[in-house]
């Protein structure tokens, strides 16, 4: 007899830790417009977005874990934007593609911008204030 498969299965939620939740939580607000939604009182601190079909959970991070921070605290880290087609990143659609990539170069974020060989669907990657891997997608 064959395992049951999940029904109903959806997105419930994305975790980020950090060592600086405010900043990341200030960033997602800021570039993504996320909503900050009440927190449980947990025994460590949390931030809660939510955002459009998405929500996210900022953690704090535990110094005590062995766990890496983000990309940026490799051993090797790569700031290159370009990497992150082959690499991690969480991808977001926006409906106005070109003047929300315009609002990441006018802020100072590195970008690197690609589209499907269809030509039909724009790309754009960046890294979150941690080191986390971004891409937009847009027509």
């Amino acid at each position: 007899m064959a395992a049951a498969i999940a029904e109903g299965v959806s997105l419930n939620h994305i975790s980020r830790e950090s060592s600086d939740i405010r900043r990341l939580a200030n960033f997602y607000k800021e570039i993504f417009g996320f909503e900050e939604i009440e927190s449980p009182n947990l025994e460590f601190k949390v931030i809660w977005l939510k955002g459009p079909g998405v929500a996210f959970h900022l953690i704090e991070r535990n110094p005590d874990y062995n766990l890496p921070e983000g990309p940026w605290s490799a051993t090797s880290p790569v700031a290159d934007p370009s990497h992150l087609r082959r690499g991690h990143h969480v991808c977001f659609s926006v409906s106005n593609f070109h003047s929300f990539v315009q609002t990441l170069k006018d802020k100072g974020i590195q970008t690197y911008e690609k589209s499907l060989p269809d030509g039909k669907v724009k790309q754009v990657f960046f890294f979150d204030p941690d080191g986390n891997g971004l891409e937009v997608a847009g027509q």
